[in-house]
């Protein structure tokens, strides 16, 4: 009786297998892991002592990705990245997260928590095995003497976001949160509410690429510092495995309620790489110029040099340096130094000069 039973579920689940896998997306589970033992160094400081070494996960990640053809072109999309602290242990899905809809001639509709405007420049020095501490965004991204960061240097909640298709090189994207800066709590809060836009037409030849990223930002409470404004044009020219890029950054901040900026910060960015075979070497020398409103000196001047060798297709190790020299009431910062990306004591006072050596290995799957 039980053996009867058994080889009836045993057909049942037969003749269901096939229409339960016909109704399932396909998943796919991709990512990285990358760590670096590093060293840093605070130039310009009183702190004893003013250097440590550290073993420190360098952004690692995993990500579920799903797709569903739905028929005509059309598909379901859907990501859900986890950020894995390989060296802490925490586990948090603090990523990209979204759901949508993607079609060939129309391009993709998506809802969740994206990267908006902050990544949009064309160093590739955290590539591969690239430090992130070396990225030129720890200056590009950051207004008030390096105090504030524009657009959270980080993925914006809330979102909604089309993407065009790739129309001849060209393409566009447009964003908006409802809340840029936590969940939803207008009604009966007696504030304003806020948002945020993005918007990102670029353009990609064989030899070159182009873009520029817009960024708005209104909070939900307004007063000094509520609000944001983002420009920055970027752009690369490539030969022979040679590339040699341009980013120009221009960051506002405004207070919501008189609309009169509380500071006022151009930047620029010069990287330049080399790949050739299993080599790539990357070099970039940025400049944040003194904030016209703020008082005092407090601009920053950066440069940053690497070296990655690819062990094989899918593993890669990197060595980098990079240097942040501050004005005196500069607080620019290696970026993710002080973070889960680094620790606490990486943290910088006005005037103090942040330099850092590392040694990273990374492995996709």
């Amino acid at each position: 009786m039980r053996k009867n039973i058994l080889i009836r579920g045993v057909a049942a689940a037969g003749l269901l297998a096939p229409a339960v896998g016909a109704a399932q997306s396909s998943v796919t589970i991709t990512g990285y892991v990358k760590m670096s033992v590093e060293q840093l160094r605070l130039g310009d400081t009183a702190k004893t002592p003013s250097s440590e070494v550290r073993i420190a996960d360098n952004s690692s990640r995993i990500y579920l990705r799903m797709t569903e053809a739905l028929g005509s072109s059309l598909s379901a999309i859907g990501q859900v990245e986890f950020r894995p602290g390989i060296d802490s242990g925490a586990l948090t899905a603090a990523g990209a997260n979204y759901v949508g809809l993607a079609e060939k001639r129309l391009g993709s509709l998506k809802l969740g928590r994206l990267d908006l405007h902050y990544h949009n420049e064309p160093s590739n020095i955290r590539a591969k095995a690239g430090s992130y501490k070396a990225s030129p965004i720890a200056l590009l991204v950051f207004a008030g003497g390096g105090g504030t960061a524009i657009a959270a240097n980080s993925r914006t909640p809330n979102v909604v976001q089309y993407d065009s298709p790739r129309w001849s090189g060209f393409a566009f994207g447009a964003a908006y949160s409802s809340a840029p800066t936590g969940v939803e709590a207008d009604i009966g809060s007696g504030t304003r509410k806020g948002y945020a836009w993005n918007l990102h037409p670029n353009h990609q030849g064989r030899n070159f690429r182009l873009g520029y990223s817009y960024w708005k930002q209104k909070a939900d409470v307004a007063g000094p510092g509520s609000d944001q404004r983002g420009d920055r044009l970027y752009g690369a020219l490539r030969w022979s495995g040679f590339e040699v890029g341009l980013a120009w950054d221009d960051a506002n901040i405004l207070d919501g309620l008189t609309g009169v900026k509380s500071s006022s910060r151009k930047a620029w960015s010069i990287p330049v790489q080399y790949e050739w075979g299993r080599h790539a070497a990357y070099a970039h020398y940025t400049r944040a110029r003194d904030d016209t409103i703020t008082p005092g000196r407090d601009g920053a001047k950066m440069w940053a040099l690497a070296y990655n060798y690819d062990l094989s297709k899918r593993t890669s190790v990197a060595v980098a340096y990079a240097k942040i020299r501050n004005d005196a009431f500069g607080v620019y910062n290696l970026d993710g130094s002080a973070g889960a990306n680094g620790s606490p004591s990486g943290a910088v006072l006005a005037g103090e000069d942040p330099s850092h050596w590392a040694l990273t290995l990374r492995h996709n799957f």
